[in-house]
């Protein structure tokens, strides 16, 4: 197979459009856009091929064929869903043909942001922007069209927020806006941990602040200084990726601290929706219900049955994946009724109650597609309802208590739960651990050495030696002086040993 098919690294990138030579430009062009996207995508309905890519930016932008065909499926709602108007969604993929090499240095950023919000590796986010409406100049009687934004960051309010300025636009001037839009966020700055940037496109300015490590919880929010002359007033984004969790969570209250716990297990769990919208909305929800933890089980927002691992999530001949699956066709009721934990979701109310109808029940009546909403699971929870909170979320209802002090009072609540497990259990690895000034790596390394076989010194030395290669040859940011250091560690375990051993670890 051709070398350039999409599983070897990438080529330089050009501008929409250009031809690519193939060599890496001085000033890497693309590099700016890819900081933030890996490619734009736009999916249409075709009335032979069905969902197909009619778009990629940049041009060069390569994808393998497992990939194309995810991105195409999961960019539509499922036929089930009836999905009318507008909607935005989001989904995950694992990325296919081996780590491709980027443009941009990942590290800065990963070390400052935190683990929750780090770039994905290994997989692709797909934010979604998707019309259908009727159209009589179009044979099948629809417009059925979706823009996408494919990342590896979990920015879905930014995102989100993005789409719902390009989309609409998009969707009427079709490809000289994306081009014209792809162009403005290769000017960005990168996403810089900590920083408030300033993100122009459209004539719009997005405000926002990328969160660090370091942060302390009111500091999440950009701060307004500094850029009063900016010229339209800024659209200032309060995250780039918090979700309305009360908005997420209302139709499953009651079932929160029990959520919670499947989380932290990492159980399997397929939340069934009405749409793709609720589906996304819901599992990102319950992975980022353990912050500041990070949920290190696979997740799908929104997964269809012509996802390429559709056979791997449902066979019957193993255990259920540690997978939390969005899916919005009640033909996964039957494919999954061996899995532990199902979730339905029901259509959102807009009374001031707490949706009495979604109740615990147990597996064994999960038989029927019509099957009312509720958690299906045989698992017991270890912590009691808190009917206090309940009390001061269903008030806040009825007060019409703004949605984000309903979430403040919700993400409280789970980061005590988070840090009730985190303490203890911080408390208990101490006690195991030794105490830091016996494990500092600067040791007197003759006292080490005393009771040591003259094999584990030569293993010493030739495990620092090919440290500090690797440490070179990758350009690891490490201190020139701790090298030195490590060297001349080297050289006095050496001056230790016999002549001979000597002689074959440091010819002449």
């Amino acid at each position: 197979m051709d070398a350039l098919s999409g599983a070897g690294p990438r080529r330089a990138r050009g501008r929409p459009g250009a031809r690519s030579s193939g060599v890496r430009a001085p000033a890497a062009p693309w590099a700016r856009f890819s900081a933030w996207l890996e490619c734009v995508c736009v999916v249409t309905f075709d009335l032979e091929l069905g969902q197909a890519l009619e778009l990629v930016y940049p041009s060069d932008f390569r994808l393998t064929d497992k990939e194309k065909s995810s991105i195409c499926y999961l960019s539509f709602p499922d036929s089930h869903s009836g999905c009318l108007g507008d909607t935005q969604f989001s989904f995950r993929i694992r990325q296919c043909g081996g780590q491709r090499s980027p443009w941009h240095d990942d590290r800065h950023y990963d070390t400052g942001a935190p683990v929750s919000l780090q770039r994905e590796p290994a997989h692709y986010f797909g934010y979604v922007y998707f019309r259908q409406v009727k159209d009589s100049s179009v044979k099948r009687g629809y417009f059925q069209k979706s823009l996408v934004l494919v990342s590896r960051l979990p920015f879905v309010r930014l995102f989100q927020a993005l789409l719902s300025l390009i989309a609409p636009e998009y969707f009427d001037k079709l490809a000289p806006c994306l081009e014209a839009v792809c162009n403005e966020i290769d000017q960005w700055p990168a996403p810089m941990p900590g920083q408030t940037l300033n993100l122009p496109v459209m004539g719009v300015v997005l405000q926002v602040r990328i969160p660090s490590r370091v942060d302390k919880p009111e500091s999440s929010a950009p701060k307004q200084c500094g850029h009063e002359n900016l010229l339209p007033a800024p659209v200032v984004l309060s995250s780039v990726h918090e979700l309305d969790l009360f908005r997420c969570f209302q139709p499953v209250l009651a079932h929160v601290q029990t959520l919670w716990e499947l989380m932290l297990l990492g159980e399997p769990l397929v939340v069934l929706a009405p749409s793709p919208a609720m589906s996304s909305e819901m599992v990102l929800a319950l992975t980022r219900c353990l912050h500041p933890l990070k949920f290190c089980c696979d997740y799908r927002p929104y997964f269809t049955i012509h996802d390429s691992e559709f056979r791997e999530f449902t066979t019957r001949t193993q255990a259920p994946p540690n997978v939390v699956l969005g899916v919005t066709n009640p033909f996964f009721i039957k494919m999954l009724q061996h899995w532990p934990h199902i979730l339905r979701v029901g259509e959102p109310r807009m009374s001031g109650d707490l949706p009495k109808q979604v109740k615990l029940k147990k597996p064994s009546r999960l038989k029927t597609l019509d099957t009312k909403p509720g958690l299906y699971t045989a698992y017991t929870a270890h912590l009691h309802r808190d009917k206090a909170l309940l009390k001061r979320l269903l008030k806040g209802l009825q007060k019409k208590r703004p949605s984000d002090m309903q979430t403040a009072l919700l993400r409280r609540h789970l980061l005590e739960l988070t840090q009730s497990f985190i303490i203890p259990l911080e408390h208990y690895m101490a006690s195991l651990m030794p105490l830091q000034k016996s494990i500092m790596p600067w040791k007197n390394i003759e006292a080490w050495m005393k009771d040591k076989s003259e094999v584990e010194i030569v293993d010493l030395v030739l495990k620092l030696r090919e440290k500090l290669v690797w440490a070179q040859g990758h350009q690891l940011p490490v201190k020139e002086a701790t090298l030195q250091r490590a060297q001349l560690y080297i050289e006095t375990i050496i001056g230790s040993l016999p002549k001979d051993l000597q002689a074959v670890l440091c010819p002449p």
